[in-house]
């Protein structure tokens, strides 16, 4: 799929939202792309998974044992990614604060593990949920997202493939320009 298929998706579904916006990184945009809302139909957020498997490096997805999202964002697409994939695809939860696989879920020592994410802005979710694996006996090989909000700037320390980058500027809570200032936040992401 090219970017503007893949943005076409998003404003077909509603999931590109304008306002202002606290991502759960911390910053600040004036645009908001809800994932949840292009994958909340399954032709589509197969097609999407499908797209972002076909972006894999063979000796990558040859590797894998597993698929490992973090909750709530890369369920969706982390269940569809393994679906792509032909592999198990499990989440981690972080109800105390931090990641851990939960429900029975267990990786095999040393398991080749592909993250999945919806949507990367500063990587630190990304880098947590990374963390979790290794803790888990896992390790990460890479890592896919439907979106790259960080112009190329997040590093997860291993190797990062997104379906799409999109460039909307984020600002800092003391950097807000006056215009996005006046409008009402709005925070939909995970974390609190």
């Amino acid at each position: 799929m090219t970017q503007d298929e893949v943005l076409d998706e998003f404003r077909s579904s509603g999931a590109l939202l304008e306002g202002h916006f606290k991502l759960s990184s911390g910053r600040h945009s004036g645009h908001y792309l809800q994932c949840a809302r292009v994958l909340m139909n399954p032709q589509r957020a197969a097609r999407l998974a499908e797209a972002l498997a076909a972006k894999l490096p063979a000796d990558i997805r040859d590797s894998l044992d597993a698929v490992v999202s973090p909750a709530m964002g890369g369920l969706i697409i982390g269940h569809e990614m393994g679906r792509a994939l032909g592999l198990d695809a499990m989440f981690l939860e972080r109800p105390e604060g931090e990641f851990h696989l939960r429900r029975g879920f267990a990786l095999e020592p040393g398991a080749k593990v592909l993250m999945v994410e919806d949507v990367v802005t500063t990587g630190l979710s990304s880098r947590e949920a990374i963390a979790a694996v290794a803790r888990e006996g896992g390790e990460v090989l890479a890592e896919v997202a439907l979106v790259d909000r960080s112009s190329g700037s997040a590093d997860l320390g291993v190797p990062f493939i997104p379906l799409i980058d999109i460039d909307f500027p984020t600002y800092a809570e003391g950097e807000i320009p006056p215009e996005l200032a006046a409008v009402p936040v709005t925070k939909p992401g995970s974390r609190k």
